[in-house]
């Protein structure tokens, strides 16, 4: 059953601490990497074969196989992905940004410019569920930027095929470059590149802790987007919502897995006894029972406070994935919202929407780290870089001022790199 606390400035260290998860795999994932890296290919059907039990002949994914795929999805649901990517790209279209130049009377001129990588590197998990999702998440931006070529791994099954319901995404979306590989051993792909797969310039995509884990011992080599912890869902509620649904929004995030946290927070003990009671009622319902009791039980916290105001200054403490504000007039919160990865606003917007539909993004700093961190966008995919142009007679300007401040910070060959130029 799910823990009712009051909130007390000595407990908030208790409540942060349901955002945290300790795992321990670097050692297996760093031997992994180091195969991958000095293997291969062969190194990847290896781990394959132990891990997905599949033996494989060749790792890309054929355009047979993305046609058979799409012949196997019900046309209902390859319509579904097509209004939700249109969505996601528009949402996405808006994020793109142009350069910029300044040019001076003296005819200084200094800008920057704004460039997609060359190669975008996408992860999506397989296992115990499949994400068509993340798919149209993670790889419409990198393609709304510009890059020049989207490459998707994803674990196979025993069979050495991919879920069709991903690969009809892919083509949704627009990948076209798609290798049956998951786990660590398709993170060191990505990084250092096979004979099959491409060396990329970024890393996005959620997985579990090997995933997260390579992640961050390949950072430096290539560019990723976040080291992802479990699901976390926060919402601030009022005693006139529906505990119904407060209780199934909860649920939503905690059905992801056992790590998952699902937290509310409400200005009436009433209403918290309702959504408790609630969850009772619908845990045994969910197909994934055992999981969302499992991170009920041991993460989902209901925190009672004074008022609505208290729970966003909780909230921003905290800093959640996902944070929903269901009271009647949301809009007077927002802008009191600091620190949240995504935010769902009023009585009919559950995290669900956000997952799939609305546009926005649903990749999400996790952990706290909304505090200095956003969701996945079309900026993970650029890169900025800064021109100059000096003529002869604004150098000669201002070049003692430069030969000053290079002295300053005793690097003489700066400053005289400024001034030869004058001395003849």
């Amino acid at each position: 059953m799910i823990k009712i606390i009051k909130d007390k400035l000595e407990n908030r260290e208790e409540i942060f601490s349901i955002l945290t998860e300790k795992t321990n795999v670097s050692e297996i994932v760093k031997e992994i990497i180091e195969n991958v890296k000095n293997n291969g290919d062969k190194a990847l059907k290896f781990y394959t074969e132990k891990f997905d039990k599949a033996k494989l002949d060749d790792l890309k994914v054929s355009n047979k196989e993305i046609e058979e795929a799409i012949s196997l999805v019900e046309p209902k649901f390859i319509e579904i992905l097509k209004k939700a990517a249109k969505n996601i790209r528009d949402f996405h279209e808006r994020q793109k940004r142009e350069g910029f130049e300044i040019k001076k009377d003296n005819g200084i001129i200094v800008g920057q410019r704004v460039i997609p990588m060359d190669t975008a590197g996408i992860y999506v998990p397989g296992g115990t569920a499949a994400y068509p999702s993340t798919v149209l998440m993670d790889a419409i931006p990198a393609i709304v930027a510009g890059c020049e070529r989207v490459v998707m791994v994803t674990p196979p099954n025993k069979d050495g095929k991919i879920n069709p319901v991903i690969l009809a995404s892919a083509y949704v979306a627009g990948v076209k470059e798609i290798y049956k590989v998951g786990g660590a051993q398709a993170i060191a792909a990505l990084a250092y590149g096979t004979e099959s797969i491409p060396k990329t310039d970024k890393i996005v995509g959620p997985g579990n802790a090997f995933v997260a884990e390579a992640k961050k011992q390949v950072f430096g080599a290539v560019s990723i987007d976040m080291i992802a912890g479990p699901s976390e869902i926060m919402v601030i509620a009022d005693n006139t919502n529906n505990p119904r649904h407060i209780a199934a929004d909860l649920l939503s995030q905690a059905e992801h897995d056992k790590l998952a946290s699902a937290v509310l927070i409400t200005d009436d003990e009433e209403f918290a006894l309702k959504v408790s009671k609630e969850l009772e009622l619908q845990i045994p319902l969910l197909e994934r029972a055992e999981i969302a009791r499992a991170s009920i039980d041991n993460n989902g916290k209901i925190i009672i406070t004074t008022s609505i105001d208290k729970a966003v200054e909780l909230a921003n403490g905290i800093a959640p994935e996902h944070l929903e504000i269901c009271v009647d007039e949301p809009f007077r919160y927002l802008d009191k919202i600091k620190h949240a990865g995504s935010v769902f606003l009023g009585k009919y917007c559950p995290e669900a929407i956000g997952d799939y539909y609305a546009g926005t993004n649903h990749t999400l700093p996790t952990s706290g780290t909304a505090k200095f961190s956003s969701p996945l966008s079309v900026d993970d995919f650029i890169k900025k870089t800064q021109y100059i142009y000096y003529d002869k007679q604004a150098l000669k300007e201002v070049c003692k001022e430069v030969e000053y401040f290079a002295k300053k910070e005793g690097l003489t060959a700066h400053a005289k790199s400024a001034v030869i130029r004058f001395e003849d």
